[in-house]
């Protein structure tokens, strides 16, 4: 039996004292390829499936949760946790399907005493690893908003992914430890059936209050230079909706994409994904659509397209061999457009892995590897799959490089008063005010270097003006808030 290399544990991110919650846990070790295998009986979900190597773009499906693992695991908050103080793995109570016995836990019964923002540690004194959960907010009273978790663009293998939707739903709620997520395939490969299929399975897995799951596909348009007008994740409020092609004619411009959700007569959210880059993006000439454009994907696998290498940006979303980032098609200017954007980060997931993508193990050795997937922190009272669409239509989210980044940001545009709560278990290294796309103060902790909470007074916005927090730990994973405006 292996050492453990390491831990993903996952805990809400906001709770009232004294409420309960659960610690989701896998115990970590050396990545390995898990081959394709299926039968007459193999169900989903499962480790070895049929569709677990994509051959023409050379994905494998990789895990890296220990085969097997017994042992005690101490659990470390403080004199502020309640609860157990240990978590034992047995071989036999563990596993996140039937007949799995790898190390995955749930442990329920866990509450904090006081308000605050606190952190949890885990220690397995055998081998004198430690890890840590994500921090989490403790507010006297049960909170009003909730913070959840989730990815809400992944691929399968009917495209250019591997693993099918039921694994991929399996995987994120069970092993991502994700709140909500959504397959959001590239519809261009997908026959009328399988769309029905797709949206059966979203419903299956659709739990409210456990885990919530969007009707999602992409419609994949490319090269707007050469005036295509690149990709458009699409996601229904409902139980599913219309298949969008950008290959059938009723469905190949932008116009038409608008037209048809129009008759459809549904609630649907069109969001721009990687828009800086030259052959994949989005040309923001093309206009902006205020009715279903209510949120852009600042970050995914391909990087962030918030700004351009050459003002700051430590990840960016330029891939040279798809012709690299274009000045111009950058998050902030298209708000410095006037359109009203909030910020949601993806996966681009096509390994099978969503909400723990592992895109650099899963791929072959090439010139390009992808970058960790994001994430995005939808805030709302109740898990739903209505009340995850309301917040990312409403701009109640925020957006991050697959770190649970704790963050709060208040803005009162007429006040001009920042009121600013972050978090990260890596240290936060500080936290930016960016003001029309120009960062306009930084801020960094005074005690704690794991946390830094100020109030600031700010110039008032004026009409048009926006600001956003961008935050960077002490490891260089990002957030990002979501915009907000003058009147």
């Amino acid at each position: 039996m292996s050492d453990p290399l390491g831990f993903f544990a996952a805990i809400p991110s906001r709770v009232g004292v004294g409420e309960e919650f659960r610690l989701k846990i896998r115990v970590l070790g050396p990545v390995r390829e898990v081959g394709c295998a299926g039968g007459w009986n193999t169900r989903k979900p499962g480790l070895k499936g049929p569709f677990n190597l994509n051959v023409q773009r050379g994905i494998r499906y990789v895990d890296n949760c220990l085969p097997e693992w017994t042992g005690r695991l101490k659990l470390d908050g403080g004199d502020m946790l309640a609860g157990a103080s240990e978590l034992v793995f047995d071989g036999k109570n563990q596993g996140a399907f039937p007949g799995d016995v790898r190390p995955v836990r749930v442990l329920e019964g866990l509450s904090w005493t006081r308000p605050g923002l606190h952190f949890l540690k885990v220690v397995d004194d055998a081998s004198g690893l430690e890890g840590w959960a994500n921090p989490v907010m403790v507010t006297e009273n049960p909170p009003a908003e909730r913070v959840w978790w989730g990815d809400p663009h992944w691929q399968t293998f009917f495209s250019d992914g591997i693993r099918c939707p039921e694994e991929l739903y399996a995987f994120a709620r069970d092993e991502g430890f994700l709140d909500f997520g959504a397959v959001s395939d590239h519809m261009e490969a997908i026959t009328d059936a399988q769309w029905a299929y797709f949206q059966a399975a979203t419903e299956e897995y659709n739990q409210p209050g456990r885990f919530a799951t969007l009707h999602g596909q992409e419609w994949t348009h490319h090269d707007p230079a050469h005036g295509a007008p690149g990709h458009r994740n699409v996601y229904y409020r409902g139980a599913g909706g219309p298949v969008l092609r950008s290959t059938d004619s009723d469905c190949n411009t932008l116009k038409k994409l608008w037209a048809k959700l129009d008759a459809a007569g549904l609630e649907a959210l069109a969001i721009p994904h990687h828009p800086a880059n030259k052959t994949m993006g989005v040309d923001w000439d093309l206009g902006w659509n205020r009715k279903y454009e209510k949120a852009v994907e600042i970050y995914s696998v391909w990087g962030s397209s918030e700004r351009h290498a050459d003002a700051g940006n430590t990840r960016p979303g330029g891939v040279e061999n798809l012709g690299g980032e274009v000045k111009g098609r950058h998050v902030v200017d298209a708000l410095k457009r006037g359109y009203r954007f909030g910020f949601v980060a993806g996966g681009d997931v096509h390994d099978g892995r969503a909400g723990d993508a592992m895109h650099d193990e899963s791929y072959p050795p090439r010139d390009y590897v992808p970058y960790e997937q994001g994430l995005t922190a939808v805030l709302a009272p109740q898990l739903t799959r209505e009340a995850v669409f309301d917040a990312m239509a409403g701009g109640r989210t925020y957006a991050t490089t697959h770190s649970r980044i704790y963050l709060d940001a208040r803005v009162d545009p007429g006040a001009g008063r920042l009121e600013l709560a972050a978090a990260s278990e890596e240290g936060v290294a500080e936290a930016v005010l960016c003001r029309n796309g120009e960062d306009a103060l930084a801020l960094t902790p005074d005690g704690d270097p794991r946390v830094l909470t100020r109030t600031e007074d700010l110039a008032p916005l004026a009409p048009e003006e926006f600001c956003y927090v961008r935050v960077t730990t002490g490891r260089g994973n990002i957030a990002w808030s979501s915009p907000v405006w003058g009147s």
